[in-house]
């Protein structure tokens, strides 16, 4: 059987690390509900509501069907991975199999203990958007209220963009496909983010943060489980290790 074992092809970590991290300090440093209200108010109606609220396929298509179908992928890809345990032609794959399953199940499952931890509240359950609750910033302090608010980081977007994760998987071998899947991953996740906007689910900050913890797993992951550097390079085990002169 012919190896599938081969030198990885350069990656800037430490750049394509800090980006991510620092977007994340800008946010914190400067709040984003100006401009996320500013972009609500675009797809909201005063005594209506937000025009996607009760939209088919808003809600149907585009949240149930299409999350449907990236379950549907995590599950092809621990099947995969199963298979890859036994003596099947499938074997040669189980160090990326396993890496997909486990950077986008972290994607995914991050998302449900932050939303409890941060009690943010959704754009729809807002007093200016004729709602019952007050709007505050991430880091501040939430008024009393019986109602929990669930709504950061975002979900729905989070399902677009775990598949990062095929984007590098596949970059070493399938340099390609690796772009055709990086440009995939992008785009879905930015659909469910503006559909999910335009419902009145989630500020658009929300779902930006969302790509930017999603990028960040499957960066880690990628780097411990999968990145092999030529002999000689630095420890791999490092994440911070060489920077090479032809980032990705």
């Amino acid at each position: 059987m012919r190896s599938l074992i081969t030198v990885s092809r350069p990656f800037n970590f430490r750049l394509w690390l800090a980006l991510p991290l620092g977007l994340m300090m800008l946010l914190l440093l400067i709040d984003p509900s100006p401009l996320d209200m500013a972009i609500s108010n675009l797809f909201y109606e005063p005594g209506v509501g937000f025009i996607g609220r009760h939209s088919f396929f808003l809600e149907d298509i585009l949240h149930d069907r299409a999350k449907q179908a990236v379950i549907g992928i995590g599950v092809l890809a621990i099947i995969g991975f199963l298979l890859s345990l036994l003596p099947t032609w499938l074997r040669q794959y189980r160090r990326s199999l396993g890496y997909l399953v486990l950077a986008m199940t972290l994607c995914i499952s991050l998302v449900t203990p932050l939303k409890a931890l941060t009690n943010v509240q959704c754009p729809w359950s807002l007093q200016q958007y004729g709602g019952d609750q007050v709007h505050t910033p991430l880091l501040s302090e939430r008024p009393p209220s019986d109602k929990a608010g669930r709504c950061w980081p975002g979900g729905h977007a989070s399902s677009g963009f775990s598949l990062l994760a095929l984007f590098f998987m596949l970059r070493d071998r399938r340099p390609r496909a690796a772009r055709t899947a990086l440009v995939v991953a992008l785009t879905l996740g930015t659909v469910f983010s503006i559909g999910r906007t335009m419902q009145g689910a989630h500020f658009l900050s929300h779902n930006i943060w969302t790509l930017l913890f999603d990028w960040c797993i499957s960066l880690i992951c990628y780097r411990l489980i999968l990145y092999r550097q030529a002999s000689g390079a630095a420890d791999p085990a490092n994440l911070y290790g060489d920077v090479h002169n032809e980032p990705t």
